[in-house]
């Protein structure tokens, strides 16, 4: 990982009308690094995501990826910044990929034109040069043979793993997932997972939003812990999820926990 951070959160706060989601979130992420944001639902982790990426934007606070603000462009004043054009925002989300809880297919494409798609409308590739991106991609999330099939001739884990395919087709420099799993049959998560892992291997940057927290532990460096629109502890899983300091996040893992331990029984 480099000293300097590939994404940096300053202050993220987030409103809608009268009610704060997000009440100040700094955060920094590496190259290279894969942080795991935990918290119940309504802590508003989905909206940090989706404010990382501009699909939301923020009430106040930056959001750094790279050397860019996202959203933004600097001015000749060092102390302003103006806000761009969609245009402007749309080149810069080609460089920040996003898989969401629902797989968001073009559901009259093919898997094959779902992942070149973005590629040569975004990036004006050619046919051949985007099929050539994603065929390799389809290996990757072992989906190779399906090339030619649509959605609904695919189960849920299999189109999941076709949107992180479609994202990675734009080559990004950073992967968000939002609760990629949990749209999923259980029998389907772990595939998902899977793919995720190597992503991770492979030195793919990764910031998280999930439940599961036995991947978390395995796969991140960092695991963030958020409740109630801030951080409220962060640290390396053994920290975090093995031996937590804040009693929100002790209740909070204490119950998910359990509520797996009792599916796994279930499902045996």
């Amino acid at each position: 990982m480099t000293a300097q951070p590939l994404v940096r959160l300053e202050n993220i706060h987030k409103s809608y009308g009268a009610h704060e989601v997000l009440k100040g979130v700094s955060l920094d992420v590496c190259s290279g690094e894969v942080v795991c944001i935990l918290g119940p639902s309504g802590s508003g982790k989905s909206t940090l995501l989706r404010c990382i990426n501009f699909i939301e934007q923020p009430t106040s606070g930056l959001v750094f990826v790279g050397d860019e603000v996202v959203g933004y462009r600097r001015t000749s004043d060092p102390a302003h910044l103006q806000q761009v054009r969609e245009g402007a925002i749309a080149r810069q989300r080609s460089e920040i990929g996003m898989v969401f809880q629902r797989f968001n297919l073009f559901p009259h494409m093919t898997v094959l034109e779902n992942i070149t798609h973005a590629p040569r409308l975004v990036r004006g590739l050619s046919a051949e040069a985007a099929k050539a991106i994603a065929k390799p991609l389809l290996e990757k999330v072992g989906l190779a043979e399906r090339a030619a099939a649509y959605p609904r001739q695919l189960s849920g884990g299999q189109q999941q793993r076709v949107a992180i395919a479609r994202a990675l087709a734009m080559e990004p420099k950073l992967m968000l997932f939002d609760e990629p799993t949990s749209a999923l049959d259980p029998e389907l998560v772990g595939e998902v997972l899977k793919v995720m892992k190597g992503l991770a291997a492979a030195g793919l940057t990764m910031i998280v939003v999930t439940h599961e927290i036995g991947f978390a532990r395995e796969v991140a460096d960092r695991v963030v812990f958020v409740d109630g629109g801030v951080i409220v502890e962060e640290g390396s899983p053994a920290e975090v999820i093995d031996n937590p300091q804040n009693p929100r996040t002790q209740s909070f893992l204490s119950r998910v926990l359990n509520q797996q331990s009792n599916q796994g029984a279930i499902q045996q």
